[in-house]
């Protein structure tokens, strides 16, 4: 088939495997940041295949987004420029899953505290505070509590880089994961955010959680 056509709800050009029909197509934001770690992570999740999204148009041939670690305030120029931050607003207030690590957890919040200026997406109703832990030479890893969509209680390990923690949640937003009394991790409806990276460990559990998440949505079976 060499002609655009619809599937699952999205818009697919050109030529498709048989094997990319039948997968989960995850995107990640590829404008700046961590994201070639985030593609090698859900290459090992089976059915999910990952694709760098850089334009809108690439956005609309993906059923999920990740957006990565980086520069909030980089990342959110840069999306502002090609028209990607208005694409994965109006894609996520139609049900698209969106993961955002770090920097992404920052641009899909309401408010940032100390840089009301700074703009976000606003699909997320929490604030948070940018680089809350400190500064780069303060990196951390730590073992951390990760409660899942059953509230299963279990454990990630995540490294903080420069990253930073919620200071409020809004109706209808669970805490997945906290940090010495801060929260790190939190998800609401589709969306899921993390403090922390996940992708620069071997750990896979929120990532599967993620497609987990995606595949519901999709009508696919977990």
């Amino acid at each position: 088939m060499s002609t655009a056509f619809a599937h699952g709800g999205l818009l697919y050009n050109g030529l498709m495997s048989q094997h990319e029909a039948s997968s989960l197509r995850v995107g990640v934001l590829a404008l700046q940041g961590d994201y070639t770690l985030h593609i090698a992570m859900l290459h090992r999740l089976p059915g999910v295949s990952a694709a760098e999204v850089r334009t809108p148009g690439e956005l609309n041939q993906v059923a999920a987004l990740v957006i990565p670690g980086g520069e909030s305030t980089t990342l959110g120029m840069l999306m502002n420029r090609i028209g990607l931050d208005c694409a994965i607003t109006e894609r996520a207030q139609r049900g698209m899953p969106l993961y955002g690590t770090c920097a992404g957890m920052i641009l899909m919040a309401r408010a940032i505290e100390g840089a009301p200026e700074q703009p976000t997406l606003n699909l997320l109703d929490i604030d948070v505070a940018r680089n809350a832990f400190g500064r780069q030479l303060e990196s951390f890893e730590a073992e951390l509590p990760w409660t899942n969509a059953a509230g299963e209680p279990s454990h990630v390990h995540g490294v903080f880089i420069r990253a930073p923690w919620v200071t409020r949640t809004g109706e209808g937003v669970e805490v997945t994961s906290t940090y010495r009394g801060r929260v790190v991790g939190v998800r609401a409806g589709r969306m899921l955010a993390t403090a922390f990276h996940p992708e620069l460990t071997s750990v896979i559990r929120v990532h599967e959680e993620f497609v987990a998440m995606a595949r519901h949505a999709a009508g696919q079976t977990v």
